[in-house]
């Protein structure tokens, strides 16, 4: 384990935030989310569990706090949706492309998909940056999240 690894819950919420992960798809000392992965304190063990539309399921339960804090930390950061953040939300690709643009003069890193947000035949266009990144694109959103 390295200086960087959280020992703690809050720690590890700490890391989270000066590393710009995104809280999402994670309930990290109780942030609430409508699905994805948490930990909660019962008596005196921990659970890491999965939630959905309200519907808890434990996944595992651990006796200490380091060792799920070190559990959830070791998953986290290898989830890349964990760092994602979605600056650009369109169906105009040419919007899109504008934006991809404006990110590679940046040197910003980027990667996008398609969604079928309103039906095949229209998809949407998403773009997302990494960790940090999101703090030096975050005023592109206003320009290119539009949702219609």
């Amino acid at each position: 384990m390295d200086n960087d690894t959280p020992k703690t819950i809050p720690e590890l919420e700490h890391w989270m935030k000066e590393h710009c992960f995104n809280f999402n798809s994670y309930s990290i000392n109780g942030n609430p989310i409508y699905e994805g992965l948490g930990i909660e304190q019962s008596g005196d063990h921990f659970i890491w569990y999965y939630t959905e539309r309200g519907q808890q399921q434990t996944l595992e339960t651990f006796k200490t706090e380091g060792e799920i804090t070190a559990h959830a930390f070791n998953l986290i950061k290898l989830d890349k949706w964990a760092k994602t953040h979605c600056i650009g939300f369109s169906a105009d690709i040419g919007k899109i492309t504008d934006l991809k643009n404006k990110l590679n003069s940046m040197n910003i890193e980027y990667f996008e998909d398609k969604i079928p947000y309103y039906g095949i035949e229209r998809p949407v266009y998403r773009v997302f940056v990494l960790g940090c990144d999101i703090l030096k694109t975050e005023h592109l959103k206003k320009k290119y999240w539009t949702e219609k």
